[in-house]
């Protein structure tokens, strides 16, 4: 019964993201689902956050009622998510980069802002990515490792189950060495995995993989992000879990 009920939900979900055009999202989703219901995620570390986009995701269609703590380093588009935010008591916004050095960073605002990075957009782009993904303008902005800020964040520093959530335009590398002290406290990282990397130093999906799994993760689902993109699959992303969490039996159907 417990499975029918599962499937009847996951059945009504692809509906419901057809009907608006999301169907692209429905594995993520559902693959979500699963993890957070399993290893019981209770916080979710939000990087690159943008306008708020996957902690809505998480909310609305994952169903996920724990603590989100969201960093985003944009100036303006940090002062919309703050009002977004601002509606629900368990989501936290940071206006802060998250990297792999403490201090201070050059950021580039692009002209389509999903795209804005600490990372340089690299040259030769095709048109549809050279448009979006043009220097506008830099800023400095805060910078910091994820080690250093960990035990100041008090949901984050209570939670059980954490589940690091890296979207960074090129810079998820960067982001999981400066959280190289805390990983033992992560239960699963959701990160970009480019197969055509667009900024300058960005880790391609192999190297990434690698650099998880050396630090104790395996994969557990990978989606493509290829939306508005065909026939070109520009990147993919891809969910992780703790080694140490994958060998301790077989996972229920749940």
């Amino acid at each position: 019964m417990r499975r029918y009920r599962r499937e009847l939900r996951d059945r009504w979900l692809a509906v419901r993201l057809g009907l608006v055009g999301r169907q692209h999202q429905y594995g993520e989703i559902v693959s979500l689902r699963r993890l957070i219901a399993h290893f019981g995620i209770d916080c979710v570390i939000d990087v690159g956050a943008n306008a708020g986009q996957y902690a809505t995701m998480l909310r609305k269609d994952v169903g996920f009622r724990g603590p989100i703590l969201s960093f985003e380093p944009h100036p303006q588009v940090c002062a919309k998510l703050v009002e977004i935010a601002g509606k629900d008591a368990e989501w936290h916004v940071h206006n802060i980069a998250l990297s792999d050095r403490d201090g201070e960073a050059t950021f580039h605002l692009m002209a389509a802002d999903q795209f804005s990075s600490l990372n340089a957009p690299q040259d030769g782009l095709e048109q549809i990515f050279a448009e979006r993904n043009k220097v506008t303008r830099t800023v400095h902005v805060p910078c910091a490792r994820l080690d250093t800020l960990l035990p100041d964040l008090q949901p984050a520093r209570d939670a059980k189950a954490i589940l690091l959530k890296m979207d960074t335009q090129g810079h998820d590398a960067q982001v999981w060495s400066g959280a190289s002290a805390v990983a033992g406290r992560i239960t699963a990282a959701q990160t970009e995995l480019s197969v055509r990397p667009l900024y300058d130093g960005a880790t391609d999906y192999r190297t990434m993989i690698a650099l998880l799994e050396r630090g104790g993760f395996v994969p557990n689902a990978v989606f493509a992000n290829n939306k508005g993109h065909f026939p070109l699959l520009v990147e993919m992303d891809g969910l992780f879990i703790r080694a140490d969490l994958a060998r301790e039996g077989n996972v229920p159907i749940l």
